[in-house]
């Protein structure tokens, strides 16, 4: 099902047109309901999109539960040889698995319905083939037969959907985006940002939906003074990760949920021993195990502050896919310039997203490299307001990296004044980190729209509805949510009222705000799934409409 969507993509992509994918499925080991979407558009696309255009169902189950979301003009192709449908008007069936196994290839059950779901929209079938020959083009002895049986597949299912006598059109044709393209999931975007940034080390514990860094990593993080590694637990994770950081190397780790939960007491560590790295969660619906392949945005609190004491970590979330490369450069360049541990919050709907973005210019990322003291020995590492140069051991400038109250050389105190001087020097240091940029329109409006990560692309096509209809809203978005940029900040408590899209039910990030002074209100879902366009509008617009209402009364 995966492939299916992630093909048409991909051929989509090759072809011009902008492409997303969303994929949503069980995870028990049994199975269970299993469904994932592509989205093709001329122009860039920002959501999943809320109706469907062509529901392909091979079951009858799925066509019980996903009927609903089919738009009035939509078209329905289901499995004949799972159920059968009455005439009515927008459906037709195919015996995929037996078309399947007539080009002698049981597998290209997924090219018959490509090459139907084409057919509806006139997509030249060009496009496709292309697709099937670079795709199974792979110097390996059956690839020809390969190839050939897929392209039957795609012939078949075009005929299939030709005798239907169904059609939504012609797609325009596409209008290639300037500059070069690559289609990527969110999650190979954070690696492909790690490599950017200089990683020398990952070490991980497979968990879904981080698993795919891990494999990825250990696919291509290879070389000399390079190492990945898949370790028993995510308390392993980290302590690798304060051995790496401390020993001069730029790590990471990516986790869920659950297993950030596990690290909790070595982050304090690296805090309070002011060692680099940087955590990747990717969010999924929780607590406990929870929903392990369902999106969330509900670990915005245990990420600021984790661990037990006065800690304060610094978060960045990337709301797309190519910002999720952007956020993984910067995080890296955090925790090098402020020394100490660095989160990087993705999500779940960005994790197994793919997505055509431009291909970065990797010659103008700017990467930062750690401060290395040089100088002597009797070196004073915890001392000052601000980031010291960091001893590599073995070399100048011997001190302990002590998890305990230490005093400016790292040995262990417990006299009040030390306690207090540490504490403010380890919060002082985030004033480094207070450089991010961040994204404003509308800013003369006394109500403003401020989603965060993943949930940026629905808010954006929501507040673009609201714009077209005249609905009074500005609006502000950032990845770097902790320490936020200090003149967006002083913008928001300006406000008369900040909204705040989130996938949480507690209303985190909006909770975050009124803690630093800002009106904001959450407009929350926790269903596991993203935000419909739609739905948020309406909500948003209900939200701002009842604010004018007051302020008229008032």
């Amino acid at each position: 099902m995966v492939t299916s969507a992630e093909a048409m993509a991909q051929a989509a992509a090759h072809a011009g047109y902008n492409a997303q994918t969303f994929a949503t499925f069980p995870s028990q080991i049994l199975g269970g309901p299993t469904w994932t979407q592509t989205h093709v558009s001329t122009s860039p696309i920002l959501s999943a999109g809320d109706e469907l255009d062509v529901l392909v169902a091979f079951n009858k189950a799925a066509y019980e539960n996903h009927l609903s979301e089919v738009g009035a003009k939509g078209v329905i192709i289901y499995n004949s040889e799972d159920f059968q449908l009455e005439d009515d008007g927008k459906s037709f069936g195919m015996p995929i698995e037996k078309l399947a196994k007539s080009t002698g290839n049981t597998r290209a059950a997924n090219m018959v319905v490509l090459g139907a779901v084409a057919s509806l929209v006139n997509m030249p079938h060009d496009y496709l083939v292309q697709f099937v020959t670079r795709r199974f083009t792979r110097g390996r002895a059956n690839d020809q037969a390969i190839i050939e049986s897929n392209i039957k597949a795609l012939a078949l299912g075009r005929e299939q959907a030709v005798s239907s006598g169904f059609s939504l059109g012609t797609i325009p044709h596409p209008q290639r985006p300037e500059g070069q393209q690559i289609l990527v999931k969110g999650n190979d975007a954070v690696s492909l940002g790690a490599m950017a940034a200089g990683i020398d080390i990952y070490v991980g514990y497979p968990i879904s939906p981080a698993t795919t860094i891990l494999v990825w990593m250990e696919h291509n993080l290879v070389g000399p003074g390079k190492f990945a590694y898949q370790v028993s637990s995510e308390i392993e994770a980290l302590t690798a990760l304060l051995g790496a950081g401390f020993a001069g190397r730029k790590a990471m780790t990516a986790t869920a949920g659950p297993g950030f939960s596990l690290m909790n007491e070595g982050l304090g560590l690296a805090w309070m021993a002011e060692i680099p790295m940087v955590v990747v969660d990717v969010q999924r619906g929780g607590p406990a195990t929870g929903l392990p392949t369902k999106t969330e945005q509900s670990d915005l609190f245990c990420c600021m502050r984790p661990a037990h004491g006065d800690v304060s970590l610094p978060v960045i979330a990337p709301g797309t896919v190519e910002e999720c490369f952007y956020a993984t450069v910067q995080a890296f360049n955090w925790a090098e310039r402020y020394q100490g541990p660095v989160i990087l919050m993705s999500e779940m709907s960005l994790a197994e997203r793919a997505q055509n973005i431009p291909k970065p210019d990797l010659s103008k990322v700017v990467v930062e490299n750690r401060r290395v003291y040089t100088g002597n020995n009797g070196y004073m590492r915890y001392d000052g307001p601000g980031a010291s140069p960091m001893p590599i051991p073995g070399r100048p400038g011997s001190y302990v990296a002590n998890g305990s109250e230490h005093d400016p050389i790292g040995d262990t105190t417990h006299l009040p004044e030390r306690h207090v001087q540490m504490t403010e020097r380890r919060f002082n240091k985030l004033k480094l980190l207070e450089d991010g940029s961040y994204e404003r329109m509308n800013t003369e409006e006394p109500i403003a729209v401020m989603p965060w990560g993943g949930s940026k692309g629905p808010a954006s096509e929501a507040y673009k509805l609201l714009m077209e209809e005249g609905t009074p809203l500005g609006w502000y978005f950032t990845m770097y949510l902790h320490p936020l940029p200090p003149a967006l900040l002083e913008e928001l408590r300006q406000k008369e009222l900040v909204l705040v899209p989130e996938l949480n039910y507690q209303g985190q990030w909006a909770s975050t705000l009124r803690s630093q002074g800002v009106k904001a209100e959450a407009i929350t879902q926790y269903t596991g799934l993203p935000f419909k366009v739609g739905e948020l509008a309406e909500r948003i617009k209900e939200r701002v409409n009842a604010s004018i209402k007051r302020t008229v009364r008032a």
